[in-house]
């Protein structure tokens, strides 16, 4: 494999390592929504992921003030409504982009799912 193939190899690879982990920030922010005030422990059961995984991303939404703690667990912010309809939005401009991003055998831009090529912006 040459070494621009394999240099987006690893970066491919950061960038799945990094939307795991925003996939894993909106889970528990999803959970905290629907059950609020809930704690650390549950998320952890209902997520199925360990309680310092749950804990940082319990801290990185509290950082971005769309939770807060109490004492009897975490409960959503008055800044989360904007987020959520901000966050969508961006959300489906990433999948957009992630789409165009495919790359062929040869290195070309790869078909899109309607057949046409992706384009360069």
């Amino acid at each position: 494999m040459n070494t621009l193939l394999q240099n987006r190899a690893h970066v491919i690879e950061r960038i799945d390592n990094e939307v795991g982990m925003l996939e894993r920030h909106l889970r528990v922010l999803r959970l905290v929504i629907r059950n609020e005030p809930i704690g650390i422990v549950q998320l952890a059961d209902e997520l199925s992921i360990p309680d310092h995984k749950v804990r940082y991303s319990l801290r990185v939404l509290e950082e971005e003030d769309l939770i807060e703690p109490t004492d009897r667990g975490a409960t959503t912010t008055e800044d989360l409504g904007g987020y959520v309809d901000r966050a969508n939005g961006r959300i489906d401009g990433l999948r957009e982009r992630v789409t165009e991003l495919a790359i062929d055998r040869d290195g070309g831009e790869a078909t899109d799912l309607a057949g046409a090529h992706a384009s360069e912006p």
